[in-house]
């Protein structure tokens, strides 16, 4: 276990935030297969401030959703820290600063990664964000190694690093692939390595190329980490928290889910999800959850198919009747391996 602040995180393995995607039942069905700490999807800060629908579903944070995160973007100190206060009041128990989306349209706007070669506003809003709310809720930050492989940008990235736990920050996130790079190629680990060792007994959590139980390890194990968040990997696949805690207490590697647990999981998400959305929406969100979830059954692709062409809630329960039928002798589930196409979808962890 480690701690952020005075919370107390059970186990290291975290769900990340990821737009779009770390929704409330997704972060549900994390903590039901064993993640003991989550992070809201990735929300601006302005949007925080606006009375609305979207704001109602940000500050709404019911009493099964802890220890959770609240991840913030914006670019302008004046709207950062009111956002802060209003999600540390709204229920979360971290608050945490994006420096690290790669998302283009971001970028253009001067958000997310982009702060990583603005280090003195990076560390402004790091300041101010700490001052409004770090006396009562741990503040922590997610970056990626830089902006791009130059000599300035790491200049930048330690600047930036040591600025934020000078100022008080519980914990930064620091994902092994620069900015520029996207998720293309693969992620430095030993560059997790060396800022772990550069900042000693503070809390450093890695990200980048977590797509299975052993890799979870091998990064805790090779760079030192106190802990790693799971983005891409567990999309369509929170049985890898429940994974990772079986090798990390020393047991073997527990068989793929079952097409029938599966059928049971994606079941429960897609009730969830239309509580949280309202029927009217919940096949369309939950086609790109059906999406990754394919990934684990044996007959993979029709299964994916299937979800692409759902479009009512009858054809998302006939796919669910017809592939994940537990009276029919079903080979094994598969294990997930690869990020398939989220970087397509414009995923931002």
């Amino acid at each position: 276990m480690f701690r952020l602040g005075r919370v107390q995180i059970e186990h290291p393995f975290v769900q990340a935030a990821l737009s779009g995607y770390s929704d409330l039942p997704m972060r549900r069905l994390a903590r039901q297969c064993g993640a003991s700490y989550a992070l809201n999807e990735v929300v601006l800060d302005k949007l925080v401030l606006q009375k609305g629908r979207k704001q109602r579903v940000v500050l709404d944070v019911p009493p099964d959703d802890h220890p959770v995160g609240g991840q913030l973007m914006g670019s302008d100190p004046d709207v950062f820290a009111p956002a802060a206060a209003a999600m540390s009041e709204a229920g979360y128990d971290v608050i945490d600063i994006n420096f690290g989306c790669p998302v283009s349209k971001v970028l253009g706007r001067c958000r997310g990664g982009y702060m990583l070669s603005h280090p003195a506003e990076a560390i402004e809003i790091v300041r101010r964000v700490y001052d409004a709310v770090g006396r009562s809720r741990p503040v922590t930050v997610k970056m990626r190694r830089g902006m791009d492989d130059s000599a300035e940008s790491e200049r930048n990235f330690f600047m930036i690093l040591d600025a934020a736990f000078e100022i008080g920050v519980s914990g930064v996130t620091v994902h092994g692939r620069t900015v520029r790079q996207k998720y293309v190629g693969p992620s430095r680990w030993d560059f997790l390595a060396r800022v772990k060792r550069h900042v000693g007994g503070r809390v450093i959590l890695g990200s980048g190329d977590l797509f299975d139980a052993e890799a979870c390890l091998r990064m805790i194990e090779e760079t030192g980490v106190d802990g790693v968040t799971i983005a891409r990997g567990c999309i369509g696949n929170p049985w890898i928290f429940g994974e990772c805690l079986a090798l990390h207490r020393g047991d073997p590697l527990p068989a793929p889910p079952t097409v029938a647990e599966q059928g049971r999981i994606i079941a429960e998400h897609y009730r969830q999800t239309q509580a949280h959305v309202g029927a009217g929406k919940a096949g369309q969100v939950m086609r790109k959850f059906g999406i990754k979830y394919s990934e684990l059954h044996p007959a993979g692709r029709q299964v994916r198919d299937a979800f692409i062409a759902v479009t009512t809630p009858e054809e998302f329960q006939q796919v669910l009747e017809t592939w994940y039928d537990p009276a029919r002798d079903w080979p094994p589930g598969r294990r997930k391996t690869g990020c398939g196409d989220l970087v397509a979808a414009g995923a931002c962890e």
